[in-house]
């Protein structure tokens, strides 16, 4: 299992002042089987603008699902090992299967099994991806680039997979915003 860190949420007391209102690890971590990320679930939001009250807490969710409510964000902390060598014999249904994992076996591109990377994907969301430990090459389906520790990529709804290549784990934390496919790209 992958180290944990510090979630800090503020919220509101009766009198409207500023409180800390939970500190602790995240509260839904999930590891993906086989060949997977360790997912730290954040936060999220259900509609922008965000809903800002007192105190209630992360809207509940059924487990932990690839992209953002539909009109919300999202915000998760990944921990993605390196990769090995069966990870490349990964068929079309194992891969679709660890999506399924996350609530999005729809967001696999691997249908025929002869994407660049067994994990490629696309998801309609705007995706920040900051690199906080340790490299990871990103693939489209034209060209890849390699990330490092504080390096950051803004995935506009692009096919596409991520490979560590490294030896070594790969944090990133991602911000992901729900957005709309438009000009014929759903």
């Amino acid at each position: 299992m992958s180290k944990s860190f510090r979630r800090v949420v503020t919220g509101h007391d009766a009198a409207g002042r500023a409180i800390i209102q939970s500190d602790g690890p995240p509260e839904r971590v999930k590891v993906l089987s086989g060949h997977g990320p360790t997912f730290f679930e954040v936060w999220n939001t259900r509609n922008t603008p965000a809903t800002i009250d007192r105190a209630s807490g992360e809207p509940p969710e059924p487990g932990v699902i690839l992209a953002p409510p539909r009109n919300g964000t999202r915000i998760r902390v990944l921990d993605i090992p390196p990769e090995g060598e069966g990870l490349q014999q990964l068929d079309a249904a194992r891969a679709r299967e660890h999506f399924a994992e996350i609530g999005a076996a729809d967001a696999s591109t691997n249908a025929a099994g002869t994407a660049r990377h067994p994990h490629m994907h696309r998801t309609e969301t705007i995706d920040y991806g900051i690199v906080l430990e340790g490299e990871i090459t990103l693939l489209v389906d034209e060209g890849e680039t390699t990330v490092r520790a504080g390096d950051i990529v803004v995935q506009r709804g692009t096919n596409h997979g991520w490979a560590n290549r490294s030896g070594q784990n790969c944090r990133i934390a991602f911000i992901l915003i729900d957005g709309r496919f438009t000009d014929g790209l759903g």
